[in-house]
């Protein structure tokens, strides 16, 4: 969310709010082996601490403010666990887990998934590495291949055959329409980043994108309406 600060309650909260049919955050092991929703690898950029996430325990992060930087009426805000995060969010939409590190981060957050009750609906955007670790430990966790975040059909391929349930496509201006038909023909969810405007969004619905990834719910809602598409409740 562009109005709250990032990877946050408040910002979860309000997508929520807005009926969001998915919704992305980032995932980063602590020193201590916590989980917690951090974008950059260092904390510098979005609170009032310098330093790694992880050279940093969970006492160390929960110690910092992430809100004062971006909007004085979001300071003492504080950086979540992933299980803080998902208490958040009700059991209708689609939990886009962004891994952000090595292979047993994989593990640690699909058994964390798996123990909450919500691989139903929470998938891991990950890596080759990651996704396979992650399956190890819990085989029917969903994955959301990144491995390359191109628009080729080779990639399209090679997500059908690695049995991912979603891709997330990296947009270069015009949507690869054969390749989301491929995927479409072989049940895979196609996540697209990223061109949000009104024109960007319909031509991504249009070639049969199911999520367009956007920062702004409020103005992609009037272009889903368009296409039949309703917050969700």
């Amino acid at each position: 969310m562009s109005t709250h600060p990032e990877n946050t309650i408040p910002a979860l909260e309000e997508a929520v709010r807005l009926g969001a049919h998915m919704i992305e955050f980032d995932i980063q092991l602590t020193k201590d082996g916590a989980l917690v929703l951090m974008h950059d690898t260092t904390v510098d950029r979005t609170t009032n601490g310098k330093g790694k996430v992880s050279d940093l325990t969970l006492a160390e992060i929960k110690g910092l403010d992430t809100g004062a930087k971006m909007n004085a009426k979001f300071a003492g805000t504080r950086i979540p666990t992933f299980e803080e995060g998902l208490a958040v969010f009700p059991k209708n939409v689609w939990l886009n887990c962004h891994l952000k590190g090595g292979a047993a981060l994989g593990e640690a957050t699909a058994k964390v998934i798996e123990k909450t009750g919500r691989k139903h609906q929470a998938f891991l955007a990950a890596m080759a590495d990651q996704a396979k670790t992650a399956r190890a430990a819990v085989p029917d966790i969903l994955i959301c291949n990144m491995e390359r975040q191109g628009d080729s059909m080779a990639y399209a391929q090679e997500t059908i055959e690695m049995k991912a349930s979603f891709i997330q496509l990296l947009g270069k201006g015009v949507v690869p329409t054969e390749a989301v038909k491929l995927l479409n023909e072989a049940g895979v969810k196609v996540n697209y980043y990223h061109d949000e405007t009104p024109e960007g969004l319909r031509r991504q619905w249009q070639a049969g994108v199911n999520f367009p990834l956007v920062n702004d719910v409020t103005t992609a809602m009037p272009v889903a309406r368009e296409f039949g598409i309703e917050p969700l409740k």
